[in-house]
């Protein structure tokens, strides 16, 4: 246990000294810290996304009006702040639901074996043939759409690469002394998943977590630009773009705002990920840039 502790700080240390050394990952952190406490306070904050005004019908950027007004009079900043919310969580809904789902499949796995392990991972194996964007377009058609079926249809259909992964590092863990003990002196198969396995795997299972959150971004966002996901009067950076593209001409700036944040905060989760990735190929990074 000793030498787990030493080496998980180890490599937090390396994934600190990393981060040091990569500007585009502090750029990223910064950005997404800025788009979290925005999502967060947006309600404290003088803002009111739905108030419609005819006169001022797709006004461009003024000192009134910071990103315009769209094709109501809304005012357009305050539709994208709450869009974020929108999008930030049914990311990390989904997010959430996706990990819970592909840890739970992923440790019965490869903890159990033999024939359990057999069925799941045929399951997973006729789900991953399907393609992901297909089977979720499908499941939403016979769904009410909205903000809960959204996350519902994300979480539950993008989880199997999570229980491959989970998978193949409890295979490996099993064999570990520690866990062999566990099982030899009678403790259950649950309490050795949750103290000893999970545990272990907490690495690979954050950095699932952050590429996670920019897949469901990605997938809401494509949905509700296919108008199958968030519905009016709600807003997310999908549904803008999906009402943006209708109005391309005399507003174009409708479209760059939540185009624009949905490429840099895909691209953000994913550059921490990518570098959390140092918790399960630990190096030494002093110096070193990627």
């Amino acid at each position: 246990m000793a030498k787990n502790k030493s080496d998980q700080k180890r490599r937090i240390e390396n994934v600190l000294s990393a981060l040091k050394h990569d500007k585009l990952a502090i750029a990223s952190l910064v950005f997404l810290v800025i788009i979290i406490a925005l999502a967060l306070l947006a309600p404290i904050l003088p803002l009111d996304p739905n108030t419609t005004d005819v006169r001022n019908m797709f006004q461009p950027p003024s000192p009134e009006h910071w990103f315009g007004t769209d094709d109501i009079g809304r005012d357009y900043l305050s539709r994208v702040i709450y869009g974020g919310r929108v999008s930030l969580l049914v990311g990390f809904l989904a997010m959430i639901t996706c990990v819970c789902v592909g840890v739970l499949v992923g440790t019965v796995s490869g903890y159990c074996g033999g024939w359990i392990d057999s069925i799941l991972m045929r399951i997973v194996d006729i789900m991953s043939s399907i393609p992901w964007m297909v089977l979720v377009t499908v499941i939403s058609l016979f769904m009410k759409r909205g903000l809960k079926s959204i996350i519902i249809v994300i979480g539950f259909f993008t989880w199997m690469e999570i229980a491959r992964l989970v998978r193949a590092e409890t295979l490996s863990l099993k064999e570990r002394e520690y866990v062999m003990y566990a099982k030899f002196v009678g403790i259950p198969g649950y309490v050795i998943i949750l103290k000893h396995i999970i545990p272990s795997v907490l690495p690979t299972i954050i950095i699932a977590a952050s590429t996670g959150i920019a897949n469901a971004i990605m997938t809401e966002s494509s949905l509700s630009f296919l108008g199958l996901g968030i519905q009016q009067p709600m807003s997310s950076w999908g549904s803008l773009l999906q009402n943006a593209q209708s109005y391309m001409q005399n507003a174009i700036y409708m479209a760059i705002l939540p185009g624009l944040l949905i490429v840099l905060t895909i691209f953000a989760f994913n550059k921490l990920g990518n570098l959390l990735r140092i918790f399960v190929e630990p190096r030494v990074m002093s110096g070193e840039k990627d």
